[in-house]
């Protein structure tokens, strides 16, 4: 398989750690979203929304959209299921997955932050404030929803699950640029709790190769 990916790309990251976890061997292809590469043909034609990531199956299927992905990393793949077919966890899982991926995530995009700086002329500082303001809010739904919980190492449950894949991704992303977190703590030690996973370290930022300078 090929995973089409941009090392700091959230939605990326929340594939790769899935894959990590899985065990599932794949190859990178990387997908350099600030200079635009995914507009172009070739990668508009496996993905017609032109977003990473994609991915492209052993059959020669090609999956978008993140949260599809890892649907279908699920299904095909049993082992360490990330997405537990039973409620309560299920719904509960779902809750934290949801407020991330649609909540904070669509409206902090590369896209969405770059129309706001070239086309509405929006100042850096008015920049970072708006996605300050979207973390505050976001993570603010988070944290209670993990005080409704037992304490635990993980977003819900003893292992890691797909809010723990979405969760990682948002907060690294959120530190990156330099928004004041310290209101989250439950959030912060599952941040920290993952962390120390190998399959957490494999599918980080600063490990991918293709990596490249701010």
């Amino acid at each position: 398989m090929k995973l089409y990916s941009f090392f700091n790309s959230s939605a990326s990251y929340r594939v790769r750690i899935a894959l990590a976890l899985k065990g599932i061997h794949y190859q990178t292809v990387g997908v350099n979203i600030r200079i635009g590469q995914q507009n172009e043909l070739a990668y508009r034609r496996m993905n017609p929304v032109g977003l990473v990531p994609t991915l492209l199956t052993d059959d020669g299927e090609s999956l978008s959209q993140s949260l599809a992905i890892i649907d279908w990393l699920d299904r095909h793949f049993p082992q360490s299921p990330l997405l537990p077919t039973a409620d309560p966890a299920r719904s509960r899982i779902l809750e934290i997955v949801y407020v991330i991926a649609c909540d904070i995530h669509p409206v902090n995009n590369l896209r969405v932050l770059r129309y706001l700086s070239e086309e509405l002329k929006v100042s850096e500082e008015e920049k970072k404030r708006w996605y300050a303001h979207w973390i505050r809010q976001g993570l603010s739904a988070v944290e209670q929803l993990l005080l409704q919980r037992p304490p635990g190492p993980f977003c819900v449950g003893d292992t890691p699950t797909l809010a723990d894949c979405c969760l990682i991704p948002q907060w690294a992303n959120a530190l990156r640029m330099g928004c004041d977190l310290s209101g989250y703590p439950r959030c912060k030690a599952v941040y920290d709790a993952c962390t120390r996973l190998p399959a957490f370290i494999a599918a980080a930022p600063e490990n991918q190769q293709d990596k490249i300078s701010a």
